[in-house]
């Protein structure tokens, strides 16, 4: 049985359709503070509550063979402006996931961690031995978590595996949020016929990963027997600049972006993009999604919600 905390937000929901679709047991651990009841299929069992929560927490994870860990606050700007709340989910919810966990005896892990760990470094692309330097309380308080997984495997014997995400893309991504992803903010704007805004010059480039792929990869990361105590980058293998971005989503389109430029944000990293080689190595993970088919789907998909709404 599977519990998936934070299972009613963007690549939560995709996990938990995946694993209803194949017929497994799954239960979803949501406070529902971003998450959306619209995002999950029938068949999981939903539980309302927060990660802080630790005695939920354990009554959720009873009987559960594998757990993964999505619910987070996940914007560096966010972060930059309320540190303690995100270290309050981030970390000691975290924590808390953890202590559950190997309380009523879960057999593994899967932590969502985050490329966000690595900062800004001339490493590219970057490979798991890259030093880490966080540039925002919300790349601190990942990296935390992955250090208290890999403590809790040295110690208490229980089975993690922590995967950094990179740039993660796809349908159910919520445009609305003020620290919202570029890509349904980009889409967004489009769409309603608004110039979208770049922060900076629009060269720093990001390694785009397509939702479906970084499903394959938390079910990866469950399965192989070589994985426990792992981190592993989870990435799409290609970088590309905002400004790529925003030509490619413009031809999508089939008009002109003319986007708005406005300073650079704190916290962002200018270069980011992943070696994937362990994770091809251990995992058995490659990207099967190609960017520009990826950038298409999600963006059919958002002119779809569009026109029903």
């Amino acid at each position: 049985m599977n519990v998936v905390t934070g299972g009613a937000g963007f690549i939560g929901s995709h996990l938990v359709e995946s694993l209803v679709d194949a017929g497994e047991e799954v239960r979803v651990f949501d406070n529902f503070s971003t998450g959306r009841m619209e995002n999950l299929v029938p068949g999981a069992v939903v539980i309302d509550a927060d990660i802080r929560d630790r005695k939920a927490l354990e009554s959720a994870l009873e009987g559960a063979d594998y757990v993964f860990h999505h619910a987070a606050q996940v914007s560096a700007p966010g972060s930059v402006e309320d540190p303690l709340t995100n270290d309050e989910i981030n970390v000691r919810g975290t924590l808390n996931v953890l202590l559950a966990a190997n309380e009523v005896g879960v057999k593994r892990v899967v932590l969502a961690s985050s490329c966000a760990v690595y900062g800004d470094t001339d490493r590219l692309p970057i490979s798991e031995d890259t030093p880490t330097l966080p540039l925002s309380p919300y790349a601190a308080s990942k990296l935390a978590g992955e250090v208290y997984a890999g403590m809790f495997h040295r110690l208490y014997g229980l089975e993690t595996v922590c995967l950094r995400y990179f740039n993660v893309f796809g349908p159910r991504q919520d445009p609305k949020s003020q620290y919202a992803a570029a890509i349904p903010i980009f889409i967004t704007a489009l769409l309603e016929g608004r110039r979208p805004t770049i922060y900076g010059d629009g060269e720093q480039t990001r390694d785009f990963v397509y939702v479906g792929d970084v499903v394959r990869a938390n079910l990866l990361a469950r399965d192989s027997p070589s994985a426990v105590g792992g981190v592993f980058n989870v990435s799409g293998g290609k970088r590309i600049s905002v400004n790529e971005l925003i030509g490619m989503l413009g031809h999508i389109a089939g008009k002109d972006p003319n986007p708005v430029h406005a300073s650079e944000r704190p916290g962002d990293v200018r270069h980011s993009g992943g070696d994937g080689a362990l994770a091809r190595r251990v995992l058995g993970f490659a990207p099967q999604v190609p960017f520009e088919e990826g950038l298409r789907r999600t963006f059919e998909w958002f002119a779809a919600q569009m026109l029903g709404s």
